[in-house]
């Protein structure tokens, strides 16, 4: 084996270890691909940029912002860009691969990528938002393009941030581009049904695990960490099959009602109020006290390493759907896997965000758009038949389904980097 990235110093715990230790299991299950496993431990390319802004009071503030691309075998590269004080780039790094795992298990013609800047966007005004986004897309406009790196949102980044990364690309090279990102508001070439993609996509695997295991949604106990977009669009589908949402947590507190949210009334007090803490439709309870309570359904849609060993022991669940990226430790995935509860990894689970990404791709190239409908019945017919594909992959080796959508996502990728040989 070649030496290890010697930029990053990884943990057990940490999201690219965890990555590495995913890769790991996956390995002996690749026949004659293993040979090429090592390109997975490897991103491709990796971009660290200063980004310096002018305040609004006048002083000069430095960012340090990133882009990294970790596959291209299959295609351009595909990720979002997130804005957040704990930003790394060995997070960015791990991101970017569960990125190239993602595209390939739901068999899209992307690679993988991911970017960030580190920084707590609530603590700058709008224009000095505009002028960081502005600036990091300058910065990292030499690898990105609508044939090389897409981007899209991710935490805390949203349509308009966007539009002025879409403006500024395309100012720059001199031409409207707007397949350079996607998640754009529709007037810019963004696609219906874009928004609750991700959430829709949690709700659709959701849905089939459900079925697997006999678990009647009617009435169906759901617990949610993180009610941002993903967590409270899926909160709202599963409710409208008629299941209860018990439970939900996020970054301000954690509030419980036993006989289930009116999301009528909690998404719109979420959105004036900025969390869920102080919903008088609930009771307040303890952080921790979270991963004690009982569902059927658990949906961690918040930051990685939420699932930690311990967390694991305690767990009162019967699937954990992973709408947010490495909410589980390896650690906690074989204490989950011992104890039967059926874990929906991340790079299917959270998947429709970038099937909807591809459509809105897709659309801009061909300036035709299609409707939400169309975009909603397509993207379930590939949510699907992906997640058929890796159960029964999972089924056929006695394997875990996070492990068989590796083994079908790593298949699929390095099958085009042996195919296509190495240059020069």
């Amino acid at each position: 084996m070649s030496p290890p990235l010697s930029y990053v110093h990884p943990t057990p715990e940490s999201p690219w270890g965890t990555y590495l230790a995913q890769v790991d299991r996956v390995v002996p299950y690749l026949g004659r691909l293993a040979r090429w496993a090592e390109t997975l431990r490897r991103p491709k390319r990796t971009l660290i940029v200063d980004v310096p802004i002018e305040m609004d009071d006048g002083t000069v503030a430095h960012f340090e912002g990133y882009r990294v691309q970790h596959n291209l075998s299959r295609g351009p590269g595909k990720g979002g860009v997130r804005y957040h004080p704990a930003v790394t780039l060995e997070e960015v790094m791990a991101l970017a691969a569960w990125m190239s795992i993602k595209n390939a298990a739901v068999n899209l013609p992307y690679g993988g990528a991911k970017g960030g800047i580190r920084v707590d966007p609530k603590a700058l005004s709008l224009k000095e938002l505009e002028r960081m986004t502005r600036r990091y897309t300058s910065e990292i406009g030499l690898v990105i393009g609508p044939n090389q790196d897409i981007p899209a949102p991710d935490v805390n980044t949203n349509a308009q941030i966007m539009a002025w990364m879409m403006d500024t690309y395309s100012m720059n090279v001199g031409a409207t581009a707007t397949g350079v990102v996607t998640g754009k508001p529709i007037h810019l070439g963004g696609s219906l049904g874009r928004v609750k993609a991700t959430g829709r996509g949690v709700f659709v695997t959701g849905r089939e695990a459900a079925r697997r295991l006999g678990i009647d949604l009617e009435g169906a106990r759901v617990a949610v960490q993180g009610f941002g977009n993903v967590g409270s669009s899926a909160a709202e589908l599963f409710g409208q099959a008629g299941a209860k949402i018990v439970a939900v947590q996020d970054h301000g507190g954690t509030m419980v009602n036993e006989r289930g949210f009116d999301l009528a009334e909690l998404v719109p007090h979420v959105k004036a109020q900025g969390t869920v803490a102080g919903f008088p439709g609930g009771e307040a309870a303890d952080a921790e006290s979270f991963w004690d309570l009982r569902s059927d359904i658990l949906i961690p849609a918040a930051l990685e390493g939420q699932i930690t060993a311990e967390r694991a022991r305690r767990l009162r669940t019967r699937v954990v759907l992973e709408g947010a990226n490495g909410p589980t430790l390896p650690a906690a995935d074989d204490i989950l896997a011992d104890r039967g509860i059926l874990v929906v990894p991340d790079v299917i689970c959270n998947a429709g965000g970038v099937t909807v990404s591809y459509f809105e791709w897709v659309q801009d190239f061909s300036s035709f758009f299609w409707t939400e409908d169309e975009i909603n019945l397509r993207l379930d017919k590939i949510m699907v038949g992906a997640l058929k594909k890796i159960w029964d992959t999972a089924d056929g080796h006695a394997i875990t389904l996070r492990t068989a959508t590796f083994a079908v996502a790593c298949e699929r990728i390095l099958m085009a980097r042996e195919e296509r040989g190495l240059y020069p």
